[in-house]
């Protein structure tokens, strides 16, 4: 079974929680209180799509053990926000990513990488069975990103975005 860590964990694969790396970022789980916030604040700045703050909610305080956010002199410039469910009682134990951010300046630096593999082992560490995510077709930076780490392609989501956009969602077997 999953290790147990509480919230007493201080690393995940490539990071070193609340540590400051030598190009200055810090990474930590999210905290909650005003960080909810900034997150909105962040994801409104960066992505296409829109979210209520009901949105937000659902994932930040329901699962706020697999957000991680990622900080520069005191600054939110990235953000990963996931959940883990099981669909149904035999289904697979799902960890899901709802989004990534990273501020345009510092896109390039791994920072996006670094977020999506801390955050999958977070979710392997608590029994995930595979990992699921949209992203656009047109998105070729995320499929690069993601399809490195190791997912692909399960289908192809027609006018999934409110921009008529079509995704493509993606899975990560763990087991």
């Amino acid at each position: 079974g999953p290790e147990a860590d509480g919230d007493g964990t201080t690393a995940l694969v490539g990071i070193a929680l609340g540590v400051e790396d030598a190009a200055g970022l810090v990474y930590e789980r999210f905290a909650g209180g005003s960080e909810l916030q900034e997150v909105m604040d962040l994801v409104d700045r960066e992505l296409s799509e829109p979210y209520s703050i009901y949105t937000y909610r659902y994932f930040l305080v329901t699962w706020p053990e697999h957000c991680l956010v990622v900080r520069r002199g005191g600054t939110m410039i990235g953000c990963v926000v996931c959940k883990l469910e099981q669909e149904q009682e035999q289904s697979a134990y799902a960890g899901y990513i709802a989004m990534l951010v990273v501020e345009k300046e510092y896109r390039g630096w791994g920072i996006g990488s670094k977020l999506v593999v801390a955050a999958i082992d977070s979710m392997r560490r608590h029994g995930a069975d595979e990992i699921v995510l949209e992203t656009e077709v047109t998105n070729k930076a995320a499929l690069r990103l993601y399809e490195k780490l190791g997912f692909s392609r399960e289908e192809r989501l027609f006018r999934y975005y409110l921009n008529n956009n079509d995704a493509f969602r993606l899975k990560l077997w763990l087991k």
